[in-house]
């Protein structure tokens, strides 16, 4: 499961050792006079220009550092830029936003162009305050704990040492007792890390109910949701918790019944609750994973399958479990190069088989906005248009993954534990999103509280038809193992929100798939400067997590799953 990780990936424009000349071409931008709204547009594109050759080199930094936390080297670099160009750019960019914010030309750019942005800058400048930045970097300096800890993290197997994600694949195997043992060597693993992750956490909400404060706020959601320029409000939230509760959760029961029947199970305990019907991992070395996705992909549209190739030649694919390397998956883009980088810390399993094309559908919108507008900037980037692309993926590739499960039993097995999978999403980031609401509306809560109402809200919605008895605190510290909590705080509620969209792409698929996937590529490549609604519309379907829509989708899944005989 070796690879080589030396490939040079990312283009290095500036040299980010070099501060006094990085502040020098930052500062040269505050400079420049701005006479008429041809001055205005020109010195945002400057702006961009630079901007973007220090995230790529930032990104690049980032992405050496999770491939290999064991490097003191890769580290040095990359805390360089948390404790060093990242202040730098926290004030420089409050500067930057007040020149451009107190311009009488602003009103005078073109409102579908520059409107988000001119939305973005203003609920900025809104929030930052000097005394904020030092938090920030002890925040960035807590991330890379967990991570260091988390990409540390090994497990005995058999008397071998194994990295966590291979005991995290054994989740899915077909003899209950190993799953029970998988299961059970993670709570210990958990708890052999708890106290030094509760005070990373308890450090990290005070930090953050701090930085609220400090901005005019009551509380850190409350804030975050500025930062955030959400679309929609902390009720909407609180109302979409209550819908999927209400019609989502029964749903989820049901099928769970169907599934623990198929088992053969009294009782559906934690380790049965996973992917474990198919007889085998999908696929054994990552150059097997490879070979088929490519080939799914290609199936389903051309392009897909061309930029998956193209990313495996250019060494733009990190993929396999190792020792030392951060934990999770996911795909981030380098704005010069035009080029997107996905990352996975998987062992062979089903799991780490749709992470890949959850991924790719990350990347391929990453492809068609370069290719359409040239490179994006952070403030287009709203999480629930990204991930409409990246469930949207795995659900268009529903019916191929027989080139992974060739026996029919196993196909089937497979197609239904994908769409259980769109069940979980549609609940798990909920209940994620509620234990986050919890947390930074009570700041003051204790480790044992904090576990306590997460085994709470665990048991509301996943767990409910799941027998808990005697794993209380095993479930209540598993929150540790989600690296959302730790460095992207309320990235949640999106994967539920988008998965509603997907849902309807997967219903307009089984209608006609050709026109699925071009309204797939259209909405992928649209303009990101419009609403979340609009470019939903673009994909075919409806920016929409009222109640009804709720029930719909419900219903349409588990039809959908039970029709999988």
């Amino acid at each position: 499961m070796t690879q080589d990780i030396s490939h040079n990936y990312y283009k290095e424009l500036i040299d980010l050792q070099d501060v006094e000349g990085v502040e020098a071409q930052i500062r040269s931008l505050l400079e420049v006079p701005i006479e008429s709204l041809s001055d205005l547009e020109k010195w945002l594109k400057d702006e961009k220009d630079l901007m973007i050759k220090i995230t790529e080199a930032m990104t690049g930094h980032q992405v050496d550092f999770y491939r290999n936390t064991e490097d003191a080297d890769i580290k040095a670099t990359y805390l360089h830029d948390q404790q060093v160009i990242q202040p730098l750019l926290m004030k420089y960019k409050a500067k930057l936003n007040e020149k451009c914010c107190k311009s009488p030309y602003l009103n005078q750019l073109d409102e579908n162009r520059y409107g988000l942005m001119r939305r973005v800058r203003e609920s900025e400048i809104k929030l930052f305050r000097e005394e904020n930045i030092p938090l920030m970097v002890r925040e960035q300096e807590l991330n890379t704990k967990y991570s260091e800890i988390m990409g540390g993290l090994t497990v005995e197997w058999e008397g071998e040492e194994k990295p966590f994600p291979f005991i995290q694949s054994q989740l899915d195997h077909l003899d209950r007792s190993v799953r029970e043992k998988a299961y059970t060597k993670m709570g210990s693993a958990f708890r052999q890390i708890k106290p030094d992750m509760d005070a990373i956490m308890d450090e990290l909400v005070q930090l953050r109910h701090q930085i609220a404060v400090n901005a005019g706020f009551e509380n850190y959601r409350d804030y975050i949701f500025v930062a955030k320029n959400r679309e929609y409000s902390v009720q909407d939230c609180y109302d979409f918790h209550e819908n999927v509760e209400k019609h989502i959760i029964p749903a989820w029961n049901r099928l769970a019944d169907v599934f623990k029947s198929k088992l053969g199970v009294d009782t559906y305990r934690p380790w049965d609750n996973t992917a474990k019907l198919m007889k085998n991992p999908p696929y054994s070395e990552v150059s097997a994973l490879m070979d088929g996705v490519s080939e799914i992909l290609g199936k389903t549209d051309p392009y897909f399958a061309d930029r998956f190739d193209y990313m495996r030649e250019n060494g733009l694919l990190d993929l396999g479990d190792r020792k030392g390397k951060s934990p999770g998956g996911f795909c981030t883009s380098l704005p010069v190069s035009g080029d997107t980088f996905v990352f996975a810390n998987f062992s062979p399993s089903f799991f780490s088989l749709i992470a890949l094309i959850h991924e790719m559908g990350h990347a391929v919108n990453g492809y068609l906005e370069f290719s359409e507008h040239g490179p994006t900037e952070d403030y287009q980037h709203r999480m629930e248009i990204a991930e409409l692309y990246s469930h949207g993926m795995e659900l268009l590739l529903l019916d191929k993954l027989d080139r992974f499960y060739p026996e029919e039993a196993d196909f089937k097995s497979a197609q239904r534990e994908e769409l259980r999978r769109a069940f979980t999403m549609l609940y798990g980031p909920l209940s994620g999103d509620l234990f986050q609401h919890w947390m930074y509306t009570n700041p003051k809560h204790t480790a044992k509280e904090r576990d306590e109402k997460y085994f709470e809200i665990s048991k509301r919605y996943g767990l409910n038809p799941v027998d808990t008895s005697g794993l209380e605190q095993e479930i209540g510290m598993s929150w540790v193992g989600t690296l959302h909590y730790f460095e992207v705080p309320f990235y949640n509620i999106e994967y539920s929100i988008s998965m509603l969209g997907a849902l309807q792409l997967l219903e307009n698929y089984r209608n006609n798939p050709e026109q699925a996937v071009e309204s797939f590529k259209k909405g992928a490549s649209a303009d990101y400067n419009q609403s979340i609604a609009a470019v939903y519309k673009e994909t075919g379907v409806s920016f929409d997590f009222s109640e009804p829509a709720v029930k719909r989708m419900g219903e349409f899944l588990e039809k959908v799953i039970q029709d999988i005989h």
